[in-house]
């Protein structure tokens, strides 16, 4: 989405994709936006509320402590504009807490709610900047916003982003624990330093996995989806990855890697004829104790999409 805002008041419907990021060795660097969305409509009302339907909707339609609501009102206030209270229609169907970008998600919409109701003229590259600095990092936030695979960076506030659309015949495979995972948590089991072999090691195979996304060269997805920098830390407290990873170039399956910072894992197939195979090899890896919730979806190559009024038509930022 790209322009600046419509202005204030009139209803605005969104749809923000989820995200898996990392890949494997794009740490804070690659992700890919897929088709599992959060929509909300929103209008001006004389009192918060919020209507939620879909994955954790008890926890998306708590008024209190709502990331959403939070960020919405934060970036008013320090905006100088008064706080709108908003009556929200909310359907929900990314994972919450499972590295699939729910954060980067709501954080994107908050600030395009901001934006539009406090009339504040951001354009949609201010928007994604702000929501990569809350972030910490622009991956998963340029995901969303723009759709497709992409590779972000930066120096300072100067935000750069590439994007290309991930082959259209591979599917995505979501590989979800029963219990989520903080970010902070799996942030913290990291080192504070890496050896050179290490990072040559990433270097090469994030390069492998930029390519394979751009040309459609599944078969070097196992290696490109490689990692040394994050996962080895992070198996222990995300035990599927280690019980899938091996899968990789088997049963149809081109490359296994988290899920962002996890506990999700991310399984890519060559196509919807090797989704069935997969999914009975990732079951048997995984053996009933875990109990993991598969989830099959397609990239999503549209990113974020606000729509006005009526809904007829796309625009707002």
């Amino acid at each position: 989405m790209s322009g600046a805002s419509t202005g204030v008041g009139g209803r605005l419907r969104l749809r923000l994709p989820a995200t898996s990021a990392n890949l494997g060795p794009g740490f804070d660097t690659a992700a890919v936006a897929l088709d599992l969305f959060l929509d909300i409509e929103a209008e001006a009302a004389d009192e918060f509320s919020i209507e939620a339907t879909g994955r954790d909707a008890d926890q998306c339609g708590r008024t209190d402590g709502n990331l959403v609501l939070e960020l919405y009102r934060k970036v008013l206030r320090e905006s100088g504009r008064e706080v709108v209270p908003l009556r929200i229609l909310m359907d929900n169907r990314i994972p919450l807490g499972m590295g699939c970008g729910s954060s980067a998600a709501g954080r994107l919409a908050a600030i395009s709610l901001a934006v539009h109701f406090g009339g504040l003229g951001w354009t949609g590259e201010r928007i994604l900047a702000e929501a990569s600095a809350l972030e910490g990092h622009p991956d998963n936030a340029a995901a969303c916003w723009l759709g497709g695979f992409v590779a972000a960076g930066g120096e300072g506030d100067a935000l750069s982003v590439a994007r290309v659309e991930p082959p259209a015949g591979w599917r995505a495979m979501v590989v979800l624990p029963t219990e989520p995972l903080a970010t902070s948590k799996a942030r913290a089991v990291l080192p504070e330093r890496y050896s050179r072999e290490d990072v040559v090691a990433n270097l090469q195979a994030v390069a492998l996995l930029t390519l394979a996304f751009a040309q459609g060269r599944g078969e070097l997805l196992r290696t490109a989806m490689a990692d040394c920098i994050h996962q080895p830390y992070r198996s222990a407290i995300c035990p599927l990855l280690p019980l899938v990873l091996p899968l990789a170039g088997k049963h149809g399956i081109l490359g296994v890697a988290l899920s962002g910072a996890g506990p999700g894992v991310l399984v890519i197939v060559e196509g919807e004829a090797a989704v069935q195979a997969a999914s009975e090899a990732i079951e048997a890896a995984v053996g009933r104790i875990h109990s993991p919730e598969i989830v099959v979806c397609r990239f999503a190559a549209q990113g974020a999409q606000a729509f006005t009024g009526s809904g007829t038509g796309s625009g707002g930022f």
